[in-house]
């Protein structure tokens, strides 16, 4: 069995999907097999793994970062919201069920199994398990059943070490405080802590550290400065989510209230002469953009009635009056056509419901779900990408006889007579540099950042440079049993 070392946070956000990455490449570039595990991950941000299933976006980039393809076994649990109150679950790739967060508290402590079982298979034949936690153990609330935290390390023994956030302040409150309401055998699991997100001279912080020190018993493996290139790397929350200027070429992005897969505004995010806007709630498209870019959604027909309360619907329509362009992804896509019909009540009440009106498609949705990598060609230029499928439902229409990729064969997407409008169920499209630059140019932009890819092996690279020159990796790594 591998050495595991689970890192939990003093609160949501504080940094550790980064730092399980940084994590796995500091140690797979010291010659160990690492493998990342989340036992239970809430992120509308999904990616398809190489068996067919699906896993939090930020397990693919960590399993990135050891150097080998992301597999369902490496999150086990993954929970995508719904609504406010519930959310789809998702057990080992596939989805099982939607819940009420009452009902899925329930239910959670009988996952367990599950979630040892895929631990165990990752763990077989390989030197390290890097094991994140999701939100804090100090939610002593959730501690029944759990098996997200403590319940985790304490079912499969792995030991623990806590981060703090500096940035937000109050991090020795973070992690004293942690220390003070956990029970006895979950605070003994606690061998370590970091301090992440330093802005300014570390040496200010040294006392601090050791008051942490002494009233937890824990060992200090290091105060981590911000790492100021975290923005190029793949984000993994809506919250994390950021308008990036660059260039005169704007992209105005509507922030769904259920938004998902937004990785497709990495690559855009990336180029220099590209300004991506991320519009609130409250605030209208821009009349400057020169595309709307409209991205996946958990809830399509709760996001089309959202988009309508913004009255983006009205600014859209402008938009397209001015000579603009729309770009529609998945459930973006599926927003854009004429009708979108849910016989079934998939995603809430049965009906058929009304869309933009801006492609001549309709939708029917259907509880089979396409989870597929794929390769597709863009027919207008050749240029070939690497993405993937993750929807329920199926589009057709007259538009639709302007598909504008070739996924294997299969015909995909739609676009408008004037090709001002097009959609597609294709993520990760904009990751290819070929592409990313034949869009933008025909649209009147420029691409200057050939290589995406290799900036995001970079950026990973200087991360665990970061992490070699400011942690104790040495002590981190004697600590996991």
């Amino acid at each position: 069995m591998a050495k595991s070392l689970m890192i939990q946070g003093a609160g949501s956000n504080v940094g550790k999907s980064m730092l399980v990455a940084g994590l796995a490449r500091a140690y797979v570039r010291r010659g160990l097999s690492v493998r990342p595990f989340k036992p239970q991950n809430m992120s509308n941000n999904a990616a398809v793994t190489v068996d067919g299933g699906e896993i939090g976006r930020a397990q693919a980039l960590q399993a990135r970062a050891a150097g080998v393809d992301p597999v369902t076994d490496m999150n086990p649990v993954l929970l995508k919201p719904e609504s406010d109150i519930g959310a789809q679950v998702v057990v080992q790739g596939q989805r099982i069920a939607t819940l009420k967060a009452r009902d899925y508290s329930a239910m959670k402590a009988t996952l367990m199994p599950e979630v040892l079982e895929s631990f165990r298979r990752l763990a077989d034949g390989v030197d390290l398990v890097l094991v994140e936690g999701a939100g804090s153990p100090a939610e002593i609330n959730l501690r029944h059943g759990d098996i997200a935290n403590m319940g985790f390390a304490e079912a499969a023994h792995v030991p623990v070490v806590l981060v703090g956030d500096i940035d937000r302040g109050g991090v020795i409150a973070q992690l004293v405080g942690t220390h003070a309401v956990l029970p006895d055998t979950d605070r003994d699991r606690i061998k370590g802590f970091i301090v992440n997100k330093f802005r300014g001279d570390v040496s200010l912080f040294a006392e601090g550290a050791r008051e942490i020190a002494q009233r937890t018993g824990w060992t200090d493996i290091g105060t981590l400065p911000w790492f100021a290139e975290a923005w190029r790397l793949p984000a993994e929350d809506v919250m994390d989510i950021a308008s990036r200027k660059g260039g005169a070429f704007k992209i105005a992005v509507p922030r769904l209230s259920r938004i998902a897969n937004f990785d497709d505004l990495d690559p855009l995010a990336a180029e220099p002469d590209v300004t991506v806007e991320i519009i609130d709630a409250g605030r209208p498209l821009p009349g400057d953009a020169d595309l709307v870019l409209i991205p996946g959604t958990k809830s399509t027909i709760a996001d089309l009635a959202y988009f309508r309360a913004q009255g983006w619907d009205i600014d859209l329509a402008a938009h397209l009056r001015r000579g603009g362009h729309v770009l529609g992804l998945c459930g973006g896509y599926q927003m854009l056509g004429r009708k979108i019909i849910d016989k079934d009540g998939i995603e809430g009440h049965a009906g058929e419901f009304e869309g933009l009106g801006l492609l001549d498609v309709v939708t029917e949705m259907s509880p089979q779900k396409r989870l597929e990598q794929a390769t597709a060609t863009y027919l207008p230029t050749g240029d070939m990408v690497r993405g993937y499928e993750i929807h329920i439902g199926a589009t057709t229409g007259p538009d639709c006889a302007r598909a504008w990729l070739d996924i294997d064969g299969r015909m995909d997407g739609a676009a408008s007579p004037d090709r001002r409008v097009l959609g597609s169920y294709m993520h990760g499209l904009f990751t290819a540099d070929g592409f990313r630059a034949a869009y933008l140019t025909g649209l009147g932009g420029t691409a200057g950042n050939a290589g995406y890819d290799d900036t995001v092996e970079q950026t990973l690279d200087a991360l665990a440079d970061h992490l070699e020159r400011h942690l104790d990796l040495d002590a981190l790594l004697k600590l996991a049993e």
